[in-house]
């Protein structure tokens, strides 16, 4: 909902000291936001966030301190894109089959980017259009699985997300990872998975993540030796319980992605 920059600045209003900016499967923010961190003396951290297709579960790999100028990456992004742009189109005639009308149209209003539009653009206008009260309720009623805006897809595979970041000098990181409706089982089989692809840190605090989680995740983080990172997941205002800035320190013992950067 707002520009790099503004981001940059919310952060700053807000004492924040390092700030990733990490868009779905998009890298054209970067520029922007780094040279506004560089006028506001915030350190800044170059990311992205991937969408991943893992067995018939979507997963989001955060690229973080990637160079946003490499080929494979923004090769492999563009992809991701493409099939976005596809899904949102599927995505209105879903609604339009269920009854509402206009929803492409509606959703694209809040789309600051014409190379990204996403499923949080469609909640926005199926709250503004009076259908959901609130946000959290879109994808319980409308675009969760099995729900009529619901539309399958495929998205990257892990051995390509984590390729792709790797080669960009990144480290890749499993983001949120409470909100995967994975049983404890098929929890550790991902980390394993990713940790073998070359995965290398688990975001542990999250606006998704209780604090029972958070404790979990970070004891998943020292188990399968991985890294452990923190992010706000902000959207934009008001949309998240917690804003930038507002996020605890990490759980001792847990060693921070950014160690040694």
């Amino acid at each position: 909902m707002l520009t790099p920059a503004e981001v940059v600045a919310r952060a700053a209003a807000r004492g924040v000291d390092v700030l990733a900016l990490t868009d779905h499967d998009e890298l054209s923010g970067l520029a922007e936001a780094r040279a506004a961190a560089r006028e506001a003396g915030i350190a800044f951290v170059c990311g992205t966030e991937v969408s991943v297709s893992w067995d018939d579960t979507t997963i989001h790999i955060l690229g973080l301190n990637i160079d946003p100028d490499n080929a494979p990456l923004a090769a492999g992004l563009a992809t991701i894109r493409t099939g976005r742009s596809e899904r949102a189109r599927r995505i209105g005639e879903a609604l339009a089959d269920a009854g509402i009308e206009g929803a492409y149209a509606g959703a694209m209003r809040y789309v600051t980017s014409e190379r990204l539009i996403a499923r949080t653009h469609f909640a926005r206008f199926l709250v503004e259009a009076g259908h959901v009260r609130e946000m959290k309720d879109v994808f319980k009623r409308y675009l969760g699985r099995g729900k009529p805006g619901y539309v399958p897809h495929q998205w990257a595979t892990l051995t390509q997300a984590v390729g792709w970041i790797r080669a960009a000098g990144g480290q890749a990181t499993l983001a949120h990872p409470g909100r995967y409706p994975l049983s404890d089982t098929r929890m550790r089989e991902l980390l394993a998975a990713f940790r073998d692809e070359g995965g290398a840190a688990v975001e542990v605090l999250s606006p998704s993540h209780n604090s029972a989680q958070c404790a979990e995740f970070a004891a998943h983080a020292r188990a399968f030796d991985l890294r452990g990172s923190c992010g706000s997941d902000f959207h934009g205002p008001g949309e998240s319980w917690l804003d930038l800035g507002d996020l605890p320190d990490l759980p001792l013992g847990v060693v921070p992605v950014w160690t040694g950067w």
